[in-house]
């Protein structure tokens, strides 16, 4: 009979372990543990002005983009037309037209990079139907996000520029304010660029715009003109290969242990064995909580079995017991 119930709990505790357990997930880190992907943005042209009407107390927006993408994309259209209600009848006039027009914007979880440029263009603005607002050779804006490195912003304006058919001689990185008497005037920002420790932006040329026309039923034009620009966030984090001071190194962070040890995987000081500083090879396939996968397992099996275990051996003793007593009688 102690045989048969001993033999019963047993088996009792090796079916119901994995029963019980099987509720027990050990806990692992959840979560995107890689760096994000940086962003990019490029464009060869974008008008934000308003046009004012003379027959009418109301200005018509003109807000238009030419070859404008987000990461990853690119484009190269060169040319853009664009109607505007209660100007030339609803004619369509050309706003650009170029030789090449070329935007560009790639971004990874290493790299984010902005580019556009534009070959021999010209710029129309309503009511300037023969004069251009700008003419320009080449232009080109570059913006660069590597994790690791600081971001840079780059800008070139080649060859010569023609600003309300005005030739200009421009200062890098300054300003040039062009005056037409009946036409109006334009203030020229050349090279502009912006840096910070997360980001980066180029614009090779920023026109801020003031016409009188008095065109094509056009009061005036107020506004801004903006000729190639490219702009870039850097990824987050660190990628594998490059490390750095306090970073991580072989799953464990330098500095990190209780035992001194540094970021190259060494035997800790004074002898610790890794797995109780919580570093080192043995430790990096257990969940968060500290234990393998297979721990409540072994937990479980071995608490039923002692307890299988404690209640056979109770009823020998009560058997060993009472047999003495039963032969006296």
């Amino acid at each position: 009979m102690p045989r048969r119930l001993a033999a019963t709990l047993v088996a009792t505790a090796l079916t119901a372990g994995p029963a019980v357990l099987l509720g027990a997930v050990p806990a692992h880190a959840t979560g995107d543990h890689g760096p994000a992907r940086g962003t990019a943005d490029a464009v060869v042209l974008r008008t934000g002005v308003n046009v004012g009407l003379l027959n009418k107390t109301l200005d018509v927006p003109l807000n238009v983009a030419l070859n404008e993408v987000h990461a990853p994309a690119s484009a190269s259209k060169t040319a853009l037309t664009v109607k505007l209600d209660g100007i030339d009848h609803g004619r369509p006039f050309s706003v650009l037209r170029a030789d090449a027009a070329t935007a560009r914007a790639t971004a990874d979880r290493r790299k984010a990079e902005g580019y556009a440029n534009v070959v021999r263009a010209k710029v129309h603005l309503p009511g300037l139907p023969l004069l251009s607002l700008i003419e320009v050779q080449q232009v080109t804006a570059k913006a660069v996000c590597e994790v690791g490195t600081r971001p840079r912003a780059e800008s070139n304006v080649l060859g010569s520029v023609r600003v309300l058919g005005k030739k200009v001689t421009l200062t890098a990185g300054g300003t040039t304010d062009v005056k037409v008497p009946g036409v109006g005037r334009v203030r020229l920002d050349l090279s502009k660029k912006n840096v910070t420790s997360k980001g980066a932006a180029a614009t090779a040329l920023d026109l801020n715009v003031s016409l009188n026309p008095l065109k094509l039923n056009v009061a005036d034009v107020q506004g801004r003109v903006t000729l190639a620009k490219a702009t870039c966030t850097t990824p987050r984090g660190k990628t594998p290969e490059q490390g750095g001071s306090g970073g991580s190194s072989g799953g464990q962070t330098s500095g990190g242990s209780s035992g001194g040890q540094t970021g190259g995987g060494t035997e800790p000081a004074g002898g610790k064995d890794p797995e109780v500083t919580g570093s080192g090879p043995r430790t990096q396939n257990l969940a968060e909580t500290g234990g393998s996968s297979a721990t409540p397992y072994l937990a479980g099996g071995a608490a039923l079995l002692l307890a299988a275990g404690a209640g056979s051996m109770v009823f020998a003793r009560k058997r060993r017991s009472a047999a003495p007593q039963g032969g006296r009688g």
